[in-house]
């Protein structure tokens, strides 16, 4: 209420002080380790993760914020706060947590709105890592440009802190960025001491001093491979998007002389990251996949990835988020969906204050003209876990049901700001597990 009443600037004037003021009670701990930012539309969770874990070696510790889960050396578990960049008490708060654990690394998913709201400001990054831009959160930024703008402020705020002096080295200030995505220059346009860019496409940019590419990727069910510098990366991820997903680690590891192949080892360990490509495996005789997912661009790059999944038909659950964001892009992910899946069931996702049945009406609308019919191919079923539970009914030996939209997200946001706990992953689970006993 005091948000809707309160002038804009006063406002951004709180968030601003906050920021600094939290920095000052947790003594700034971000002076003390190396911080790594990633930020883009897509593949942020992924890569924070890959950081995470493949820079964990010869002893060193590692802490991370992520959307899905965060982690301080040992210590890991599931973000359960419905916010991808905590607000700045707390992210100050873990980040002092991660300096007394003895992590060398904090790897940071920093979100546009995060930005925004100022969180970033009282964080002295040392690596800022871009990985794509496609249109998201576009309404609450109010347009594409404004979105894009956002994310540069990350960028703009790289240089403003002074180089830190630490684990005996300074540490330069330096921006990671991928060459294939169409805004790269925007994001390469902020100073740095040095500007390094990575590529699937073999392409060049006068703007960097480095590029570091890959060549003959390799995609089945077991995994992705590629060569990078004349030896073969392996990951059980899968999907050609977890290349671009894994490069800012390789390339890190080797900014700070770190040992290459003990790298790609952890890095060939990584069996999932929660939420995304996640396979549910009950002892059913289908294939349950959970995945993010939420916008057009992600949606079409799963598809992409699963061509070369074994399956026969496709049963895809899936909304769309409310809270007033990107209403047009309903019904595209409904027509992606009915495209690509031979069932299409629409359900709720996070409704927040908006109208739920609006959401997925608009949804379905897109699924409906796309192809599918109404209770036939295509269903409208309002609680997710009963679409859930149809889905898995519906499916027969060697199909596919496909989960979107939440990942592993521990919350679904309802009306009145409340939040009810949920997990995709747990109610593909129990609706197996009902299934099985023929219930």
């Amino acid at each position: 209420m005091i948000k809707k009443i309160m002038p804009k600037f006063i406002f951004k004037y709180y968030h601003f002080v906050l920021a600094y003021l939290s920095a000052l009670v947790y003594s700034f701990p971000s002076e003390k380790i190396i911080v790594i930012g990633v930020t883009g539309t897509n593949g942020k969770t992924t890569t924070v993760n890959l950081l995470a874990r493949g820079l964990e070696i010869d002893g060193l510790k590692t802490g991370m914020t992520s959307t899905v889960n965060f982690k301080i050396g040992d210590k890991e578990w599931l973000n359960d706060k419905k916010m991808t960049m905590l607000g700045r008490f707390q992210l100050q708060k873990l980040l002092k947590e991660m300096v007394d654990c003895g992590c060398r690394y904090a790897i940071i998913e920093t979100s546009s709105q995060g930005v925004e709201q100022f969180r970033h400001l009282g964080i002295n990054y040392d690596y800022l890592i871009f990985t794509n831009l496609t249109p998201e959160h576009i309404e609450a930024h109010g347009g594409f440009e404004n979105y894009q703008k956002a994310k540069g402020k990350l960028f703009a705020h790289l240089t403003k802190k002074k180089n830190k002096n630490i684990f005996g080295r300074e540490i330069k200030k330096t921006i990671i960025a991928n060459l294939d995505d169409e805004h790269v220059d925007y994001f390469l346009s902020f100073p740095a001491d040095q500007k390094i860019g990575f590529t699937a496409e073999n392409k060049m940019n006068e703007n960097v001093a480095e590029i570091f590419s890959v060549k003959n990727i390799e995609l089945d069910k077991t995994g992705t491979a590629f060569d990078y510098k004349n030896e073969k990366v392996n990951l059980k991820l899968l999907g050609s998007f977890n290349v671009y997903n894994v490069l800012p680690t390789l390339i890190i590891a080797e900014k700070e002389g770190l040992n290459l192949n003990e790298v790609k080892q952890n890095l060939a360990k990584i069996k999932v990251v929660p939420g995304r490509m996640e396979l549910i495996d009950v002892g059913q005789n289908f294939s349950v996949l959970v995945d993010y997912a939420p916008e057009p661009a992600s949606l079409r790059k799963l598809y992409e990835t699963l061509q070369i999944f074994p399956k026969n038909k496709i049963i895809h659950v899936l909304g769309s988020c409310g809270g007033g964001r990107d209403v047009a892009r309903r019904p595209i992910m409904g027509e992606l969906a009915a495209k690509n899946a031979d069932f299409v069931i629409v359900t709720n996702e996070d409704p927040y204050d908006d109208d739920l049945e609006k959401i997925i009406d608009d949804v379905l609308a897109g699924a409906i003209k796309a192809g599918k019919i109404l209770d036939e191919n295509g269903f409208k079923v309002i609680e997710r876990s009963e679409a859930i539970k149809k889905a898995i009914k519906l499916a027969k030996d060697n199909d596919l049901v496909l989960i979107t939209g939440k990942g592993a997200e521990q919350k679904m946001a309802v009306a009145n700001g409340q939040y009810l706990p949920w997990d995709d992953r747990e109610e593909a689970r129990k609706a197996i597990e009902q299934m099985n006993k023929g219930s």
